[in-house]
């Protein structure tokens, strides 16, 4: 979409913003929701494939056909499916992440297996290791952002972004509001040190890419307006999220099909009407939307949205879930992860390029990964077991599965994971 020239601005209609102070002003009362802490809420999405041939990429017609065939789950997930055909599973919110694990591990369980039935694995990676990117997911948004990324110059790290990335998410409520502050930070602190811990896609494109994380590159190639860390300066989490916001181009416009904004448009820009998109000044549903295309690695949506996770193994995410939660829901624990990971609050790039071999890096994951242990209930002791010992040792899942590649091949290697081999 190409901004129309005008020779006067238009005056707003009933229901548009008159400026972006006042857009700024509905972010900010919107952003966050003051409460105690405790409920936890998972997503987690797995790339699938097909377990004869895995370079094969199965179709949107075969993935809805094995959704059908998904009997009712026992933990009530939703099930949705990515631009590239990743599956995803949404669980609904839980009074404690015990409860919320448990939930999507059974779960996940029914789906692997409804799908396995059809001849297809649901693989736990960060990355997609074999196949080159492609859409299937015909949904008229990715459509649009498909058109969004090629004309910012993006358009190959867009394409990886969409359908070559997989995380597991963790939501978590956002806590007393006179606790917004330190809990945002903390939250972005754990960033690099989680990153190093649960780094697990060294390859992409069928080859290995020198990083241990090569899904937090891809997101680090895309714009940081829209995709890097919120933090500003003035301690109010709504502030700093609201002067993103605002800043971040628009990507897409309902006009009323979702059209992709191709001309860098700040947000603040069509609200103040500098700037003139669909042939209006924008409305709270434009702004709504706008957010939902800001992707962040903390994004508040009322709760705390935690995006920087890989997609790690069914026997690592449960201890990995409940280490982030218990390290921003536990007032001891909190303490402890503040202290462990000042020193490499800032290393984002560096925690997904080696991981767990730097020194500080792992002395913080360490502290971390045992504050958690200690209070782990008896269920995910094996779990924080596994993960423990893998921390400790320095190792990440992504040296796990690049071991596997060297001993077997890619393709081998896939085929194992899909079919269930630990």
């Amino acid at each position: 979409m190409t901004l129309p020239m005008r020779s006067r601005p238009r005056e707003p209609a009933l229901g548009e913003f008159t400026s972006a102070a006042q857009a700024a002003e509905y972010i900010g009362s919107h952003c966050l929701q003051a409460g105690p802490v405790g409920r936890v809420g998972l997503e987690i999405e797995a790339h699938c494939f097909d377990l004869t041939d895995p370079m094969r990429r199965p179709g949107w017609e075969e993935l809805s056909d094995a959704i059908a065939s998904v009997p009712a789950l026992p933990g009530g997930s939703r099930i949705t499916v990515e631009p590239g055909g990743a599956v995803e599973l949404s669980g609904p919110p839980a009074d404690a992440a015990p409860e919320a694990i448990i939930g999507l591990l059974a779960d996940r369980a029914a789906l692997r297996a409804a799908f396995a039935r059809r001849g297809l694995g649901l693989v736990l990676l960060g990355t997609d290791p074999l196949r080159p990117t492609q859409r299937v997911n015909p949904g008229p948004r990715y459509q649009a952002m498909e058109r969004f990324f090629a004309a910012s110059g993006t358009a190959e790290a867009g394409a990886a972004m969409m359908t070559a990335t997989a995380s597991v998410q963790v939501n978590l409520d956002a806590g007393p509001q006179e606790g917004w502050a330190e809990r945002v930070k903390l939250a972005h602190a754990l960033g690099p040190t989680m990153i190093a811990v649960t780094a697990n896609s060294p390859l992409l494109g069928a080859r290995f890419t020198g990083w241990n994380s090569t899904r937090q590159w891809v997101w680090g190639q895309l714009d940081s307006a829209r995709c890097g860390p919120i933090l500003g300066g003035d301690d109010d989490p709504a502030s700093d999220w609201a002067r993103y916001a605002l800043r971040a181009p628009v990507m897409l416009v309902h006009a009323p099909e979702a059209l992709p904004v191709t001309n860098w448009v700040p947000f603040a820009d069509w609200a103040d009407g500098r700037a003139v998109l669909g042939g209006r000044r924008p409305t709270e549903a434009d702004l709504d939307y706008h957010l939902t295309t800001l992707f962040p690695p903390v994004r508040p949506r009322r709760w705390l949205e935690i995006r920087y996770l890989d997609s790690v193994p069914d026997a690592l995410w449960p201890a990995v879930v409940f280490t982030l939660t218990t390290l921003l829901d536990d007032s001891d624990a909190t303490a402890t992860a503040t202290e462990a990971t000042a020193p490499v609050a800032d290393a984002w790039d560096r925690a997904a390029r080696v991981g767990l071999a730097d020194r500080r890096l792992h002395a913080a994951a360490v502290t971390c990964v045992q504050a958690a242990a200690e209070r782990a209930p008896a269920e995910l002791a094996e779990s924080m077991g596994q993960l423990v010992r893998s921390v400790e040792q320095g190792r990440s899942p992504a040296d796990d599965f690049a071991d596997r590649v060297v001993a077997h091949g890619i393709a081998p290697a896939v085929r194992q994971l899909a079919e269930g081999e630990l």
